[in-house]
């Protein structure tokens, strides 16, 4: 039996390469937990000696806006069901400063934990353990001594690149191993497996006499660079408004900022200029790191800057109308896969429209993955100046997609009769729901308006990804029929996506890098704005490369030896390099005898 379990160990110790040596060095592994007594967040108290003689104790300790915590807490709910009749009996422990007693109500609530949740306000109790991040959880024996320490399961984390991923299912269910193993008089092989997760949110204790605080420059770098998503209604999982909001996540700010994980983004610097390039400075970096080691002080309130406003629930300025994909909700089933559905809006626009911003927004962010916009005109030719680029595509919401405003002169063209339709993808959550997702619009000056914006794109729906391929390739091209402006780039793939490049050729055979993404982020899709427009001569092609990555390497593969084609489903595959662009001597400002395209 020992060499099997040694044997066991070596196997899952090559699979835990990334883990964090540090962890493995805490000698949590045969600690013994003196008794320790918690209040839950109705405020009765529980002890870790009245469990009396359950034979295993799962220690599990979480926080309502960890994003990880989120998703394991109904794995957890899963667990205790199932080893409760065995005897083992299961804890759930928050010790975030940052997290309230009314969130911790709400969270035990929304995810149906009907077992003990308690608040450990300063930390002691984690600290005993040693725990450091949520989820961690810890198993204890009848004598209340550590026999296993780190991570639920396999199936969310983050692989070497940093990039998120999200297994179809576990393949090491790490914390039922150690119950069986413990429950059958054995060892655990596996004791400690480092797992991701959000720091726990310490109370600390602040340099005061620190030449960085808060108030007078973090607040500064977090309004510009994190508060446009860190805010309530918004994509981020939690606010960054307050120093009381960021306190609690200074040690999980330091790690992820320091590992340029955030703020997201993807591209290679080498290439182009981005006006909305989102990456930190160096300094900016520098002084982060040094209030985060500083204990994150609060510093004078009175240096602290004036918060950015923006318009309540929105990424835009106030849509001057707001357009639903039906009348009434549509009902989500609990399980299963949903073909895409289409839901066709008639606004009622009489008259041409200039649209120079729009926000999808989804009813119920908890079902659904994203939306497409699709813009369908009357038939027939356009009968003035405007859509002669014959835009289809209006805008889309996807995980990480930033609605942009656009410039007065700048605008997407509707022509009086267009109607709207909504492309949505639900991803059913377990159970039944509800969605009447919408769309925000803002609209341009006509009479400001000199060149028209269309989406286009250059993709394939014809390949094949064979099975195990770690790196396949896919081109698309796009030829250009008029001296043209890019000024955006927004590639899209699925899971297995590995990189995407773009690339201009013109008629003279020169070639430019426009865009490249070496790390493709399924979970965190950009547009990316170009700084100046780049001007491209009638007869270029556009050239798009996409690579793929469907072996086993990949975490978030569902399917290695899948032969994978075009699909609409995460599971199958896209390459489609959509861009915005303009045309260069279309002035509609001006009479058609006038403009430089001849009244085109």
């Amino acid at each position: 039996m020992l060499s099997r379990c040694l044997t066991a160990c070596v196997i899952a110790a090559v699979l835990a390469l990334n883990a964090d040596v540090a962890f493995a060095e805490t000698g949590s592994i045969g600690r013994a937990i003196a008794n320790f007594a918690l209040r839950d967040y109705r405020g009765k108290e529980y002890s870790l000696a009245e469990l009396g003689d359950s034979p295993l104790v799962v220690v599990a300790f979480v926080g309502t806006e960890c994003p990880l915590a989120k998703r394991y807490a109904i794995r957890l709910v899963e667990l205790a069901d199932e080893y409760s009749p065995r005897g083992v009996v299961f804890l759930a422990i928050n010790a975030n400063q940052q997290d309230s007693i009314t969130e911790l109500a709400d969270f035990a609530r929304l995810h149906a934990i009907d077992f003990p949740l308690l608040k450990d306000p300063a930390n002691t109790v984690a600290n005993q353990f040693g725990a450091r991040r949520t989820p961690e959880v810890f198993v204890l024996d009848k004598e209340r001594v550590v026999r296993y320490r780190g991570r639920i399961d396999d199936q969310y984390g983050f692989g070497a690149n940093g990039v998120a991923y999200q297994g179809k299912a576990p393949q090491q269910r790490d914390l039922a191993n150690a119950l069986d193993e413990l429950l059958a008089g054995k060892e655990v092989c596996r004791a400690e497996v480092e797992g991701p997760g959000c720091y726990i949110g310490r109370l600390q204790q602040p340099d005061e006499a620190s030449d960085v605080t808060y108030s007078n420059q973090i607040a500064r770098i977090f309004n510009q660079n994190c508060v446009f998503c860190h805010r309530p209604g918004q994509i981020a999982p939690f606010s960054l408004r307050t120093y009381e909001e960021c306190v609690g996540w200074s040690e999980m700010i330091r790690e992820v900022v320091s590992q340029r994980r955030m703020p997201p983004w993807h591209a290679d610097p080498q290439h182009g200029k981005f006006s909305n390039d989102a990456r930190l400075s160096d300094e900016d970096l520098e002084l982060i790191v040094r209030w985060c080691d500083a204990g994150a002080p609060q510093g004078d309130a009175s240096q602290r800057p004036k918060p950015p406003q923006f318009t309540d629930g929105w990424m835009i300025p106030e849509p001057d109308e707001v357009v639903y994909m039906r009348d009434e909700p549509y009902s989500v089933p609990a399980e299963g896969t949903i073909a895409y559905k289409y839901f066709t809006v008639d606004p009622g626009w009489t008259e041409d429209r200039w649209i120079k911003a729009v926000q999808p927004k989804p009813g119920n962010p908890s079902v659904v993955h994203h939306i497409v916009i699709y813009l369908e005109t009357p038939p027939g030719p356009p009968k003035g100046p405007a859509g002669r680029l014959r835009n289809f595509l209006l805008t889309a919401m996807a995980p990480g997609v930033r609605p942009h405003v656009w410039p007065d002169d700048v605008a997407q063209y509707a022509p009086a009769g267009s109607k709207l339709r909504f492309e949505m993808h639900y991803t059913p959550n377990g159970t039944e729901q509800q969605d009447r997702s919408f769309l925000g619009i803002v609209f341009a000056d006509p009479k400001k308006v000199k060149k028209e914006l269309a989406v286009q794109v250059a993709g394939s729906v014809v390949f094949r990804i064979p099975p195990h391929a770690p790196n396949h390739r896919v081109d698309s091209f796009y030829q250009f029929k008029d001296d043209s402006l890019i000024l955006s780039m927004s590639p899209h793939m699925h899971l297995r996506g590995k990189d995407f490049l773009y690339e201009l050729t013109t008629p003279d055979g020169r070639k430019e890098t426009l865009l490249f993404v070496p790390q493709w982020d399924f979970g965190w899709q950009t547009t990316y704005v170009l700084a100046e427009p780049k001007r491209v001569p009638k007869g270029s092609t556009l050239h798009c490369v996409a690579h793929y990555d469907n072996s086993a390497e990949n975490r978030a593969n569902p399917d290695p030896s899948a032969t994978v084609q075009w699909g609409e489903q995460s599971w199958e595959e896209m390459m489609f390099g959509w861009f915005d662009m303009a045309l260069v001597d279309q002035d509609l400002t001006q009479s058609a005898s006038d403009r430089a395209d001849g009244g085109r």
